[in-house]
């Protein structure tokens, strides 16, 4: 019989999943709260020492891909810390009052016109808001993936014996 804790457990994981896919919802924390719960709840028992230090990589790699890569990207696509910066705060704006497709628009176009103001250079301009947006859609993809890992390990760990 699986008792509450494990559903809840379960619960959060599936959530940390669906959360990466979902804007400003932490789905790398949802993942790691429902893996804590568990052990904790275990007697730091189950899952073994080993499975939990995976699984806290797993989760702290999701964390910093849900808050660096869109930077990372647009740092790799040439633009400035500082166009990186003003990006993100733009973004998240964007996001709050349009939605996830103005994240996109806000981060895009952000990265675009301050790259174009510093360097006067539309080529590159473009190419450092093209690296920024694809990073930051990217980061989506990857945090999925690392999340559905965390649940995959997680299950096989505590329902194989």
């Amino acid at each position: 019989m699986v008792d509450a804790v494990t559903m809840v457990a379960v619960a959060l994981l599936v959530g940390g999943v669906v959360g990466t896919l979902v804007p400003l919802v932490p789905g790398g924390l949802l993942s790691l709260s429902g893996v804590y719960l568990y052990w904790w709840t275990s007697g730091f028992g189950e899952p073994g020492t080993i499975t939990i230090v995976i699984l806290t990589v797993l989760g702290a790699v999701t964390i910093f891909a849900e808050f660096f890569a869109g930077a990372l990207a647009a740092r790799v696509g040439g633009a400035s810390w500082t166009t990186t910066t003003i990006a993100g705060v733009v973004a998240v704006v964007s996001l709050l009052v349009v939605g996830p497709v103005g994240l996109l628009i806000g981060l895009f176009g952000t990265v675009f016109v301050v790259e174009y103001l510093r360097r006067g250079d539309a080529n590159h301009s473009a190419r450092s808001a093209l690296f920024a947006t694809v990073g930051t859609l990217a980061s989506s993809a990857i945090q999925a993936m690392l999340t559905a890992t965390m649940l995959f390990v997680f299950v096989v760990s505590v329902f194989a014996l």
